[in-house]
């Protein structure tokens, strides 16, 4: 039997970054996002004894390079008994660039695997699953405004609010597709153990929280904008305080975030973000989408850009 599930990338708005537990993949804070419409990954699970090992299909191509961590998501929401599985993937937007190709294909593997077998587990449940496969994964599980709550010995996850409620776009200003240098795994372990402005981090993350969270729940843009830039940068911060620095910015980086700061001072609704990657997001009232594609399209060193509202969580879809 072949079972397709999709989920979107979510873009962090209060950021995660750092681990309290490796093996289990458990962040060291929480996290707020917001779940994306237009960008997608679909997965296909298909269960046959006969292939006697697992295969990945990523974009039409067979790909090794991330099949063991396939394998292992597989046998957690499965089990190590199960079936080989081919895996076959479709994404459409940029993979290991910094726009949560993970998150998204993860998202959608744990809702497939589990789809195969049936009757399913709860939304709870999924994003435990997705979480130890990929950190921000969970958050995909949820639609719209999402946070993730970092408790105990697990993590859970709760729409704060549903797109429809506060219908916000986001423009991806895209300054490099290679994969990044140095993956984000790594990257956390790097800065956890190196950087000084680590511990600071994790004593400031339960202030934004609140700050963002209180921003949603009023629909308030100037103080979300205010508090989700100064988390991105302050993640950062802690990026490049590491040794080595992890740098993953390049000048089209630095240029994106300087035509949103001559935006901002023409009174238009938007403000930047920029997760463990190149790419900068912009968030904006949806009157001005237009004004913040165009001002970005010409920004120098932008080889594209991608535009999209806010959407629903990951789910179950018909196989095509």
């Amino acid at each position: 039997m072949r079972v397709t599930a999709k989920a979107q990338p979510n873009i962090a708005l209060i950021k995660y970054w750092g681990k309290r537990d490796t093996r289990r993949n458990l962040p060291a804070v929480g996290s707020i996002s917001i779940t994306l419409a237009d960008l997608s990954t679909t997965m296909s699970v298909e269960f046959d004894a006969s292939l006697g090992d697992d295969i990945l299909i990523v974009n039409d191509r067979d790909n090794i390079d991330m099949l063991p961590r396939i394998k292992r998501c597989l046998d957690n929401v499965l089990g190590e008994g199960r079936q080989s599985a081919r895996v076959d993937s479709h994404c459409n937007f940029p993979i290991a660039a910094g726009l949560a190709s993970s998150a998204s294909a993860f998202a959608a593997l744990v809702v497939a695997a589990d789809g195969a077998v049936g009757p399913g587990r709860d939304t709870a449940e999924l994003a435990s699953l997705a979480g130890m496969a990929s950190g921000s994964a969970a958050r995909s599980l949820c639609g719209g405004y999402v946070e993730l709550q970092n408790c105990g010995a697990d993590i859970s996850v709760q729409s704060l609010r549903s797109a429809d409620e506060w219908p916000l776009k986001v423009v991806v200003a895209i300054t490099a597709t290679a994969p990044k240098p140095v993956g984000s795994t790594d990257a956390m372990e790097i800065s956890r153990k190196t950087s000084p402005f680590f511990g600071r981090w994790i004593d400031q993350q339960a202030e934004d929280l609140a700050d963002a969270r209180a921003a949603i729940g009023a629909r308030d843009f100037a103080k979300l904008a205010s508090v989700a830039e100064h988390n991105c940068l302050k993640m950062h911060s802690v990026m490049w305080g590491s040794r080595p620095p992890v740098i993953y910015w390049n000048s089209a980086t630095l240029a994106c975030m300087q035509t949103v700061r001559e935006l901002q001072s023409q009174g238009v609704a938007v403000f930047f973000t920029i997760d463990a990657g190149p790419q900068v997001k912009a968030v904006c009232e949806p009157a001005a989408e237009p004004r913040v594609r165009e001002a970005l399209a010409a920004t120098a060193g932008v080889e594209d850009i991608l535009v999209s509202g806010l959407g629903a969580g990951a789910g179950l879809i018909a196989d095509e």
